[in-house]
């Protein structure tokens, strides 16, 4: 038996113990790789403002960027439910096609009002995502199975609605993806004050909801982030969304009725993802499916939930992208389902499930956005703007593995 009595030298009064760089920044925790993510965005944004000569942040282009990908932003909410869970879905972009097609029937030819057509929409959706779930949670098929089946069923009855292409759809139907809220407050100087003060409502809300998340930790004795690091993290977001208003403020129309819809749902699911009974249990069986069973979570309802809930998603995702368009084709939706799960990667889920969140599939949907809007400002030919896109998608995974294995050796 051995006992050791080396002793620490002393401390020289008046000093302070030197903290290794490597532990400071461990102190930052599990969000070290969400900041990442947003440090990426950052990036990407400033290097196509210079090659674009300031063209992508002119105004008018950053409300239509929000307009043109809003529906990427809608799948990858639902698309990062899926995949933390275990799971994927190659479905959402024949649904789109499919749903949108009964939506635009139902207005044209039924002569349903456009607010119950898109009832109507939100409806089907539902009922696709429940006879996807039921195969994937209670058969036992492997959701790539059954959504790979579903790409190809709801094609087929897209292209039976939409022999031809649909238009002449209700102006008011066609706002809700191309119009903005009304300025009933004025303007300020060249500023919308509506969106003016929607900015100063969100800075606010965003940093209550951070405070009174820290004060929950730390009331229950919890790891937080180093106070420099949360001042920080605060100034900067502030930073983004006061540009981000300003910005828009000065817009032809100034917030896009679209991002705001695209904002409730942030919070709802960002809510539900981090705060909810049913958000844990997503989380806890794509950590572990057996051990979440085990421990008294129903994963077969669970799963048929979250199917449920994407088609809920690809019918609103539909009726955005049919309001944008003002007609409704049976090719709409194409590629859909892999701009979402590409979003979600690169915003961070990992490919084996149990990680993942809302904000990060949001900013790997802006980050695909903004690589379409640059590319295309810059008259890149589509043919080279998909494998650049294809490139940043290997990368983005690439250097989640490469991190997961350095943590694991370590």
């Amino acid at each position: 038996m051995s006992t050791d009595t080396t002793l620490a030298p002393a401390m020289p009064p008046g000093e302070t113990p030197r903290v290794p760089l490597s532990q400071r920044l461990s102190g930052l925790g599990g969000n070290a790789r969400q900041y990442g993510i947003f440090g990426a965005l950052v990036v990407i944004v400033l290097l196509f403002q210079v090659l674009t000569d300031g063209r992508l942040l002119m105004p008018n282009n950053v409300a239509a960027l929000f307009q043109q990908n809003a529906y990427v932003m809608i799948l990858a909410i639902g698309m990062v439910m899926v995949i933390v869970a275990g799971h994927i879905d190659l479905s959402v972009g024949s649904v789109v096609a499919f749903v949108g097609g009964v939506v635009a029937v139902s207005m044209r030819d039924w002569g349903l009002p456009w607010i119950v057509a898109v009832l109507l929409g939100l409806a089907i959706g539902a009922v696709v995502g429940a006879w996807q779930g039921f195969w994937v949670a209670y058969v036992g098929i492997p959701a790539f199975i059954v959504t790979l089946a579903g790409m190809l069923i709801f094609r087929g009855l897209a292209l039976v609605v939409v022999g031809e292409t649909i238009a002449g759809l209700p102006s008011s139907f066609n706002r809700i993806a191309n119009g903005s809220l009304p300025n009933f407050l004025g303007f300020s100087g060249n500023m919308d004050v509506v969106t003016l003060v929607i900015g100063i409502v969100a800075i606010a809300a965003f940093a209550f909801s951070q405070l009174r998340a820290r004060a929950q930790l730390r009331k229950h004795e919890l790891h937080v982030e180093p106070l420099g690091v949360f001042a920080a993290k605060l100034a900067l977001v502030a930073i983004g969304i006061g540009f981000l208003t300003v910005v828009l403020s000065n817009s032809a129309g100034g917030t896009p009725i679209v991002l705001v819809i695209v904002g409730i749902l942030i919070v709802a699911y960002s809510f539900l993802m981090g705060r909810t009974v049913f958000g844990r249990h997503i989380y806890a069986i794509g950590g572990n499916r057996l051990a979440a069973g085990l421990s008294g979570v129903n994963t077969k309802k669970v799963d048929f939930m979250i199917f449920v809930n994407i088609g809920i998603l690809a019918g609103a995702a539909a009726i955005v992208t049919t309001a944008r368009s003002g007609a409704a084709i049976a090719a709409a939706g194409q590629n859909y389902e892999l701009d979402a799960i590409a979003a979600c990667f690169i915003g961070g889920a990992a490919v084996t499930g149990g990680i993942g969140r809302i904000s990060g599939a949001i900013v790997g949907a802006l980050i695909m956005g903004v690589l379409n809007m640059g590319l295309s400002i810059l008259s890149v030919d589509p043919s080279w703007q998909q494998a650049i896109k294809g490139l940043v998608l290997l990368l983005a995974v690439a250097f989640d593995l490469i991190n997961k294995r350095r943590a694991g050796t370590s």
